[in-house]
């Protein structure tokens, strides 16, 4: 009879995953800790605690389930710290035939697995059928379309999943997309749900105390980890952001705050991306919500978009694209990442402020993570591979079939607008708008040039004259030109000038493999 290892990676820990459904008694579970996946890139201490204490949950709970597991620990002195190698080791020591396992999440582990599907232990790939759509459905959608845009896609899965969707066909509250209504800032007096404090039980703490003594020089504390490892803990936050926090996501997505890592964000993405929650649980939840007037119907579909559209589509868009996907580079960027984006050291308060809760979180919010950090590594050129890298290291719900196309496509433009029509970049001014960091920035965003304009000011002008023959083509971008091209020629040299200045002063960090400890931070 037939006898599988069956490989479970890291983020995949659900029982719904199809390799746990319908096996053979015989079979073999087999969790590996190794730490060659832990260092690819130097990745937040509470991403590594994260993956180690949620698969050590796993375990123990699949054993109380009656799988026979085998959890290959980081300690372990026969652990190869190869994925590969170890699966194939166990699966040797356990005189299994062949190895099964689900689809990756990264297209070279992917690659890795598919060229052993000869070998005398072959691999068996399986698709992955937790999320609403597979790599096939979205190459099927994207046959013969000249342009591929989210807002189709999104459309799309809501008519297949019935979500927000009245009996006739046509969108719950007359329209498919509230966007419109989800761009306020915060107002001057107001307060956050408080943040749900998980449990550290013996299991969590053990996988805490493991990443922090194998890794030490790694960016983060760990005394204050505060992820859920566990589906129940994960429920919970799900829980917790319906009762707290989505009747204001909608409107309040988009702001930013000095002091306030999370403010009504759901802070699930963790769990729905090693699977302790489903897409579509999470999505049915906050449809519920709805439903049930516990929130307006622009916060659950701008979260719904979220998940059902925004989600599947750059899964969608890594599986079809790669692995060419990740050598674009668009518009030619060169810099290397400034090196403060490893400590939070610069006076530009809405940098400090959102690295600084990178730091202290491995988290940032979508618009922290795309108009703070992102945008400005965008007006500065920073080059794909540095920025990605650094977004895949920082972050906890950082996987790279999500990191990658948001990086690369949706930040720094660099698919030729696969991701985005147009690049989203921005001056001082929409900080401003949209935060209330300039209020305690030594930095005026209502100033150009001069010693206290806002960097991102002339940022802003400069990479727009700088990639005009690139973006110039895009009607989107006509009254942007427009207004550059209205400007006396004085003010842009002078506003050149200040972003040449700038830029030539930055210090870029040194590459991965010059690693220094500095204050209990990940100096790179």
């Amino acid at each position: 009879m037939s006898k599988p290892l069956i490989l479970v990676l890291g983020d995949q820990l659900s029982f719904a995953l199809p390799t746990l459904r319908q096996t053979p008694d015989n079979a073999v579970v087999a969790l590996c800790e190794v730490a060659e996946e832990a260092s690819y890139v130097p990745h937040h201490i509470h991403k590594i605690g994260l993956f180690l204490a949620a698969m050590r949950h796993f375990a123990q709970q699949l054993r109380e389930a009656g799988w026979q597991v085998h959890h290959s620990a980081l300690d372990d002195p026969d652990n190869t710290h190869s994925l590969i190698d170890e699966a194939e080791r166990l699966a040797r020591a356990y005189h299994c035939d062949h190895i099964l396992v689900v689809r990756p999440g990264e297209w070279r582990l992917w690659e890795a697995m598919q060229s052993r599907a000869n070998s005398t232990i072959p691999w068996q790939l399986v698709e992955d059928d937790r999320f609403f759509t597979t790599p096939d459905d979205f190459a099927q959608w994207a046959q013969g379309r000249k342009q591929l845009r989210l807002e189709y896609f999104y459309r799309e899965q809501r008519k297949r999943s019935g979500l927000l969707m009245q009996a006739d066909g046509k969108p719950l509250g007359g329209q498919w997309n509230f966007d419109h209504d989800n761009r306020e800032p915060l107002p001057d007096t107001f307060t956050p749900p408080q943040q749900r404090q998980h449990s550290i039980d013996g299991i969590t703490r053990e996988a805490l105390d493991v990443a922090a003594r194998h890794f030490p020089a790694h960016i983060g504390r760990i005394d204050n980890f505060n992820w859920p490892v566990t589906r129940q803990q994960a429920l919970t936050e799900l829980d917790d952001f319906i009762a707290y926090r989505l009747s204001d996501f909608g409107r309040y997505q988009d702001a930013i705050s000095d002091t306030e890592p999370y403010l009504f964000h759901a802070r699930i993405s963790v769990a729905l991306n090693i699977g302790l929650l489903s897409p579509r649980e999470v999505c049915h939840a906050v449809e519920q919500a709805h439903l049930e007037g516990l929130a307006p119907i622009n916060a659950a579909e701008g979260f719904i978009r979220q998940v059902l559209g925004w989600r599947e589509y750059v899964r969608g868009l890594y599986w079809t694209q790669m692995p060419e996907y990740k050598t674009r580079n668009g518009l030619g960027f060169q810099r290397e990442l400034p090196a403060f984006f490893w400590d939070g050291n610069t006076d530009m308060r809405c940098l400090k402020r959102a690295i600084e809760m990178t730091i202290d979180n491995s988290y940032a919010h979508h618009i922290q993570r795309l108009m703070v950090t992102g945008n400005f590594a965008l007006l500065c050129g920073v080059k794909p591979e540095a920025l990605c890298d650094w977004y895949l290291a920082v972050y906890a719900d950082a996987s790279e079939w999500v990191e990658l196309p948001n990086t690369l496509g949706m930040v720094l433009h660099a698919d030729g607008g696969l991701m985005g029509s147009k690049p989203y970049c921005a001056s001082g001014k929409y900080i401003d708008k949209m935060s209330d960091h300039c209020q305690h920035c030594r930095y005026s965003p209502k100033q150009v040039t001069g010693p206290k304009a806002c960097p991102l000011n002339s940022l802003y002008w400069h990479f727009l004259e700088t990639h005009r023959p690139e973006l110039n083509h895009n009607p989107r971008m006509k009254l942007i030109y427009g207004s550059l091209d209205r400007m006396k020629d004085e003010k842009r040299d002078a506003m050149r000038e200040q972003a040449t200045q700038f830029l030539d002063q930055l210090t870029s960090a040194p590459g991965y493999g010059q690693q220094t400890h500095t204050g209990g931070y990940y100096s790179d």
